[in-house]
């Protein structure tokens, strides 16, 4: 694809929601997402970013994101800057084909849309596997391991307090499934 090419492509599939910055970057914003999508200055390569989260939030989850860069994300990365989790892709221009460009939007797009829940289920379940590795280390079975987090919540080591019984029965009930999820796999 050329810097033309880009351009036109760009306008064909986000209409009146691209806007020109100029001649080298262009911005698509929705409700849903932003994408920044810039040219180098030497206009050979192309970078396109989706801010995901602020920082602040997503450094609880460092690990994870680095993981799913690794295993996951394919071509598009998490990366911090600013004070942002972003979502990144960049390719050659000489290179760049319409398919692969497309796929980029609707990867980086899904980055966006995932946000930082797969990195808070990817963190709560290592969490939930070192509970059930500690359990089992001490000989506890599963009932009583839900009997000592039943203890954790109703002494406010864990939860709420003032939490109500449903709220809790809630908590519980999640417990009980992610203990019996993993409890054969450690």
């Amino acid at each position: 694809m050329t810097p033309e090419d880009i351009q036109s492509f760009l306008s064909n599939r986000f209409g009146t929601t691209i806007k020109i910055v100029d001649t080298d970057s262009y911005q698509v914003e929705t409700p849903d997402y932003r994408l920044l999508i810039i040219l180098s200055a030497q206009q050979s390569w192309i970078r396109m970013l989706v801010p995901i989260a602020p920082a602040a939030e997503a450094m609880t989850f460092v690990e994870e994101f680095l993981s799913a860069n690794f295993d996951v994300t394919l071509e598009t990365r998490y990366a911090m800057n600013q004070g942002v989790l972003w979502g990144v892709w960049q390719h050659s221009v000489a290179g760049l084909t319409t398919e692969d460009f497309n796929t980029a939007i609707d990867r980086s797009i899904d980055l966006k849309r995932i946000g930082i829940d797969r990195a808070f289920q990817d963190f709560a379940t290592k969490q939930v596997k070192a509970i059930v590795n500690i359990a089992k280390q001490r000989g506890d079975t599963l009932a009583q391991t839900m009997q000592t987090l039943d203890r954790f919540y109703a002494e406010g080591i864990l939860g709420d307090l003032g939490a109500t019984e449903d709220i809790r029965t809630e908590m519980m009930t999640a417990w009980q499934y992610q203990l019996e999820r993993l409890w054969h796999q450690e």
